[in-house]
């Protein structure tokens, strides 16, 4: 779809008109992604990502929707380089003028936001040696300082979202927000997917939606950042092929029963017995170098549920669909 929108504008209009106008305002529409971490797709289309957003983008203003609707593309954390520290990632060299630079100009003109898909699973199951679990699942624990700027970090992710910040605060883009598309943790997994189990999936949604719902957004570097987070995913996907642990995101089977139980809401907190740690992060807080921190394995994800700093006892709730399209398609959000 990506190389279509690029070339035919006239295929724009018309997805437009099918995808967005068909369905709004009756339906919710905040946004439109994409593709999904094209930067590490295999159908080679980053090339075309710039002009399909602003065929997009152009389409959305004609028909006056453009305020109330944004364009972006998730980026998946591998887009960045330099491991350790947070503070010094920085997007891969190779993508920045052709790609960065051009989206990020787009991102402040349209009044859009960085989406960013971020799994402190791959770090942790690629480091389990030297990345404490804790750390990874929002536990309580001593904390990471980050040695560019002396912070300390007491989750992995909000290591991971400094990062992304960090790498736009390299190019001068400290004005644009982040979306966070995708996160969340494998409820089961093959024996080498250190870490894939029912218990930490659990401990790490429940303890993320309470560092959200109730310690607001921010972090570290931008503590006074209203960070928006969607999970990944409602369903588990029985039919999706590749490692086991592509199957078991969800936080449902697919017969509608839960795979654990944790609360979406504030309220639901108040009354939920759990005997798992409380959540930590959003501190100001040396940690041995990371490496593969963040490098996400998936390219094809769908997402549905999100804890918002703004809808503070809302539930959870679905809010994308998936369209049909090739596998560097669009979604509306």
């Amino acid at each position: 779809m990506l190389s279509t929108a690029a070339k035919k504008p006239s295929f724009v209009v018309a997805w437009v008109q099918k995808n967005v106008g068909a369905y709004h305002p009756t339906t919710e529409i905040e946004a439109i992604t994409f593709g999904n971490e094209v930067f590490v797709d295999t159908y080679n289309t980053t090339k075309f990502l710039i002009q399909a957003m602003r065929y997009i983008h152009q389409e959305l203003v004609k028909s006056n929707l453009h305020s109330a609707i944004k364009v972006s593309s998730p980026i998946a954390l591998s887009a960045l380089q330099n491991s350790y520290p947070s503070s010094a990632r920085s997007f891969c060299q190779e993508l920045v003028e052709p790609v960065f630079r051009p989206m990020l100009e787009f991102l402040r003109g349209t009044g859009s936001y960085l989406m960013v898909n971020a799994y402190p699973f791959f770090a942790y199951e690629a480091n389990s040696d030297v990345i404490s679990l804790d750390y990874a699942l929002f536990k309580e624990n001593s904390g990471v300082v980050d040695s560019g700027n002396g912070l300390r970090y007491f989750s992995l992710f909000d290591d991971q979202i400094d990062a992304a910040f960090a790498a736009m605060s390299a190019l001068k883009f400290n004005d644009i927000e982040m979306v966070v598309l995708e996160t969340g943790w494998p409820s089961k997994g093959d024996r080498t997917e250190i870490g894939a189990s029912v218990a930490n999936a659990a401990t790490y949604n429940d303890n993320l939606i309470r560092r959200i719902l109730t310690r607001g957004g921010g972090t570290p570097l931008r503590p006074k950042v209203d960070l928006t987070v969607y999970l990944f995913a409602m369903f588990n996907e029985d039919d999706k092929n590749g490692p086991t642990l592509e199957r078991n995101y969800g936080l449902f089977y697919p017969n509608e029963e839960k795979v654990y139980d944790i609360p979406f809401t504030v309220e639901g907190m108040k009354t939920y017995k759990d005997k798992r740690a409380p959540a930590t992060g959003g501190g100001h807080v040396t940690a041995p170098p990371i490496s593969g921190g963040g490098l996400s394995k998936s390219t094809t994800r769908s997402t549905w549920c999100m804890a918002s700093g703004e809808a503070w006892e809302e539930k959870l709730r679905g809010r994308r669909r998936r369209l049909p399209s090739d596998p560097a398609g669009g979604s509306v959000l």
